[in-house]
C-alpha cells in the first residue's frame, strides 16, 4: 500500500508537518531494522507533494469572504441550518461567521476533536499494549486487551504496521517453556459500559461502518481483514473472536476460550506463577493511528482513541468516560468547552454537538508552535481530489475544481447531516481554516456534498480581498 505523503507547512506559525522516512518507520515498524536488512536499500525521504502557503500572502477581508460565500451557504440543498466559521490560521482573525458558535451535529468531523485531544492527553508516540500473562491454573493464558483496535492476527492484517497475535503467541510459548497451553481467558476489563454508542442509528452496529467496541479485537473487528476500505462485516463479539484466534495460534481448542480477569501477580504458585507476564506487543504510535482514523474515517479506531483520552485522565474507558474526558481536555487546552458536547469519539452519535468556531479553534491550536504535539492531526487530512474521503470530490462537480489539491479537510455524513472542516489555501497562498456544519439537510449526499465543496472551493479560488 502506498503511503500518502503530505507536507503541510503552516507559514508564520512555525509548524512543519511531514512524515520522516523510511516508509517502514511511518507505519510503526523499526526503521533501523528495515533499512539494515540483508540486501535492503534504504528508502529515500519523502518528497513534497503539496506546496506550502506563502507567509507573505495577503489576508482575505471579511467583506471579500462574505461576497464569495453568502450566495453558497444559503443553497436550498443544504437546508435551513448551515453554520459556518472561517478564520485566518496565522492571525486568528475571523473572516466569516454564520451560526459559528452554535452547537451542531458534526458527524465524523468529531474525529478532529478526538485526534487533537488524544494527542494532547497521550502524546504522538504513545503505543497501546496487548499483554499475555499466566492464569491462575497451570497452562491457562490470559490475554489482556489494552484497547488496540489495529491488532492483527498475522502478517495479513488490515492495518499496516499493526501488532500481531502470532508474535504474542510466539513470546508466550517461549515464556512457558515446557508448560503446554491449555486454555485462553480474555480480559477486556479496561473498558466498561455498553459496547454500542448512545445516539447511534439502529443500523450502525450491523451496517459495517461501526461495531461493538471492546478492549480486545483484531482488524477493527472485521471478519475479513482483506476487505476494502469502508463498510465491512464485523464480529458481534470481537473480543471472543480475537481470543479464539489467539487460542488457535497456541494450539488450544476454541471451546476453551472464555472471558475473565487476569490474576494478580503471585510470588509463588505454578510455573510460571499466576500473573507473570508472558509476552507483550505494542500498537503503532498514536500519530499513525490518528492518521488512520482521519484519512479513512475509521469509527472503531476513533472510539479506541477516545477511550485512551479517558484512561489518560483517569476516567472510565467507556462512551461516557471518553466523551467527558475529551470535553475536559478541550477545556484544559484553553478552548470554549461549552461549545462541545460529546457522546462518542467517532461522530456516529446524533447527540454530539460541536460549534464550527470550536473546530476552527482546534485547527489553529494544532498549528500553534505552543503545541507541537498536536500537529500530528494534519498528517491524515484528506486532500481534495487526491486522497482519503476527498479522493473523488473536487473533480467533476461544477464549481468545485479550485478545491482540488487546495482543500485539506475531514468530512462527516449521517442521514440529513453533512459537514466538512479543515484547511484551505487561497489563490493568493493564504492558509485559512474553515468549518461548515449542516444538520437539517433535506436531500442526500449527491446534492449536499457538492454544495459543501463549492463553499471551500470558493475560498480556494479567490483572494477574497
Amino acid at each position: 500500500m502506498l503511503a500518502v505523503v503530505l507536507l503541510l507547512v503552516l507559514a508564520g506559525v512555525g509548524v512543519v508537518v511531514t512524515r520522516p522516512g523510511p516508509v517502514a518507520g511511518w507505519l510503526g515498524d523499526d526503521p533501523e531494522s528495515a533499512s539494515t536488512a540483508a540486501g535492503a536499500t534504504p528508502e529515500p525521504n519523502p518528497s513534497d507533494v503539496l506546496a506550502g502557503p506563502d507567509p507573505n500572502a495577503p489576508v482575505p477581508t471579511p467583506d471579500g469572504v462574505r461576497a464569495a460565500l453568502d450566495p453558497l451557504v444559503g443553497a436550498a440543498v443544504l437546508g435551513d441550518r448551515v453554520n459556518v466559521s472561517v478564520a485566518d490560521v496565522i492571525s486568528g482573525q475571523t473572516l466569516f461567521a454564520k451560526g459559528a458558535d452554535d452547537g451542531t451535529v458534526p458527524a465524523s468531523v468529531t474525529k478532529l476533536a478526538t485526534g487533537v485531544t488524544v494527542l494532547a492527553a497521550r502524546g504522538p508516540g504513545y503505543r497501546i499494549p496487548t499483554r499475555a500473562v499466566a492464569g491462575a491454573k497451570t497452562g491457562e493464558v490470559v490475554i489482556i486487551g489494552g484497547g488496540d483496535p489495529t491488532l492483527a492476527i498475522d502478517k495479513k492484517g488490515y492495518y499496516p504496521g499493526a501488532a500481531r497475535l502470532d508474535d504474542l503467541a510466539a513470546q508466550v510459548r517461549t515464556a512457558l517453556g515446557g508448560t503446554t497451553p491449555t486454555s485462553v481467558t480474555v480480559d477486556g476489563s479496561v473498558y466498561s459500559g455498553p459496547v454500542y454508542g448512545p445516539g447511534w442509528d439502529a443500523d450502525i452496529p450491523t451496517g459495517g461502518s461501526g461495531g461493538a467496541v471492546t478492549a480486545l479485537m483484531t482488524d477493527g473487528g472485521r471478519r475479513d481483514p482483506g476487505a476494502e476500505h469502508g463498510a465491512a462485516e464485523r464480529f458481534a463479539e470481537p473480543d471472543l473472536a480475537a481470543g479464539k484466534s489467539f487460542a488457535r495460534l497456541l494450539g488450544v481448542p476454541a471451546d476453551s476460550v472464555k472471558r475473565g480477569a487476569a490474576p494478580a501477580q503471585a510470588a509463588a504458585g505454578g510455573t510460571p506463577a499466576p500473573g507473570t507476564e508472558l509476552g507483550v506487543v505494542q500498537s503503532p504510535p498514536l500519530i499513525r493511528m490518528v492518521d488512520i482514523m482521519i484519512s479513512e474515517s475509521d469509527n472503531l479506531v476513533a472510539e479506541a482513541l477516545a477511550r485512551q483520552v479517558a484512561l489518560a485522565r483517569n476516567q472510565p474507558a467507556s462512551f461516557d468516560g471518553g466523551a467527558a474526558a475529551m470535553d475536559a481536555e478541550v477545556a484544559e487546552l484553553g478552548l470554549p468547552a461549552d461549545e462541545i458536547t460529546l457522546s462518542d469519539g467517532s461522530g456516529l452519535s446524533r447527540r454530539n454537538r460541536i460549534s464550527p468556531s470550536l473546530l476552527t479553534d482546534l485547527v489553529r491550536l494544532a498549528a500553534s508552535p505552543d503545541h507541537p504535539e498536536l500537529a500530528g492531526v494534519f498528517g491524515g487530512l484528506p486532500v481534495g481530489g487526491w486522497s482519503g474521503t476527498l479522493d473523488e470530490r473536487y473533480r467533476t462537480a461544477p464549481g468545485t475544481a479550485p478545491g482540488a489539491g487546495s482543500v485539506r479537510a475531514k468530512t462527516g455524513t449521517l442521514t440529513a447531516v453533512h459537514s466538512i472542516a479543515g484547511l484551505v489555501t487561497t489563490a493568493d497562498g493564504r492558509l485559512l481554516t474553515f468549518a461548515v456544519l449542516t444538520d437539517q439537510v433535506p436531500g442526500g449526499k449527491e446534492t449536499a456534498q457538492p454544495a459543501l465543496d463549492r463553499i471551500a472551493a470558493a475560498l480556494a479560488g479567490c483572494g477574497c480581498r
